[in-house]
């Protein structure tokens, strides 16, 4: 499997700084967010170049405030456009993924209505996505909706399009559900996979292994029974007391926890 990092948890005052400590501690790509313009997507995909790194993936920033399932046709536009953006991005650097959050339950929107809203929305994206072949791979999130692994499996076999797959969210998982139980249930609709920790005792995010409640080794031994080799993606917050060092830990942690040895 491949090490990478979400670029909110590096710190540095510049891309190339963050892509610098990735390297050096250890990691083989990193996951960036959309970027809006051709500059800064070639001087992106120079520095990891650079850096010899490589840009797996990119997080769409659209979904949250415009989610696709919103009631406003206006909304979803945007929620759209965000996503063509963040494909133009992926190609661009050479990724082959776009993370995408499908839709929110809230208020204003149902869970059918979330449902069928997002259904037709994300068929949209899939002709150009499929074109310039990105996966969109939809995430597990703390957003009311796909409540369980064979929910999720039946929304993503819907759209009967290899385009459309899972990205796992290990940590995400753990208030309601099993990690590795959920890991079999997707099987190879996992395209990626998001790495923090999770203390269920006391209900709130920690690191990867300290004061975490995750059983790792079943969570590694799921993924590999069901094939999954590529990338697991630390997603974790900046330590202000010891940015650097925090970095080079959980490239150890997750050493320990790519070898079995938690």
């Amino acid at each position: 499997m491949k090490k990478g990092i979400c670029i909110g948890s590096l710190p540095g005052d510049s891309t190339e700084a963050r892509f610098k400590l990735a390297k050096e501690a250890g990691f083989d790509g990193v996951e960036i967010g959309t970027l809006e313009n051709d500059t800064d997507r070639h001087q992106t995909k120079q520095i990891a170049t650079q850096c010899q790194l490589e840009v797996f993936s990119v997080m769409n920033s659209k979904h949250w405030a415009c989610p696709l399932s919103d009631p406003d046709d206006s909304v979803r536009a945007a929620s759209r456009a965000g996503m063509l953006d963040s494909i133009t991005t992926a190609s661009a650097i050479g990724a082959d993924t776009v993370l995408l959050v499908p839709a929110v339950v809230n208020d204003g929107t149902s869970y059918e209505e979330a449902y069928a809203r997002s259904q037709v929305e994300i068929r949209k994206l899939i002709p150009e996505a499929t074109e310039k072949g990105i996966a969109i791979a939809l995430e597990n999130v703390w957003n009311k909706f796909l409540l369980s692994p064979i929910e999720f499996c039946q929304y993503l076999d819907a759209f009967e399009s290899d385009t459309i797959t899972a990205y796992f969210d290990v940590g995400n998982i753990v208030l309601y559900g099993y990690p590795q139980h959920w890991i079999r249930s997707l099987g190879n609709r996992i395209s990626k996979v998001h790495v923090k920790g999770f203390n269920a005792t006391e209900l709130r995010f920690t690191y990867l292994i300290e004061d975490c409640t995750i059983d790792w080794n079943a969570v590694m031994a799921a993924l590999e029974g069901v094939g999954y080799d590529d990338y697991i993606t630390a997603e974790l917050p900046v330590d202000k007391d010891n940015p650097e060092g925090t970095v080079h830990g959980i490239s150890d942690d997750m050493d320990r926890i790519i070898a079995g040895h938690v």
